[in-house]
């Protein structure tokens, strides 16, 4: 099972990635080793996921994600927010 998520930056902006490792996943954003971006960003805190069946799936919500403005990511972690891990 993979995971796209939404998670957001101690500065208020939004990092959007997948995972096959959720909890994992928040935690090394946290530990600085997530991503350059996030890195100079936390802590992270988890707002938004959803499963994939596959890989190719989570990729490509990830970049239908990407290129949606904030105001369209924070109405879809309104509608479909999930509990953090």
């Amino acid at each position: 099972m993979w995971f796209c998520y939404i998670v957001k930056c101690s500065d208020g902006s939004f990092y959007v990635g997948i995972t096959k490792d959720l909890e994992s996943r928040v935690a090394e954003h946290n530990a600085g080793r997530g991503s350059a971006y996030t890195a100079a960003r936390r802590p992270v805190r988890l707002l938004w996921y959803e499963e994939h069946e596959t890989r190719s799936s989570a990729t490509k919500r990830e970049r239908l994600l990407k290129r949606w403005r904030r105001a369209r990511k924070e109405a879809l972690i309104a509608e479909r927010s999930h509990s953090p891990v």
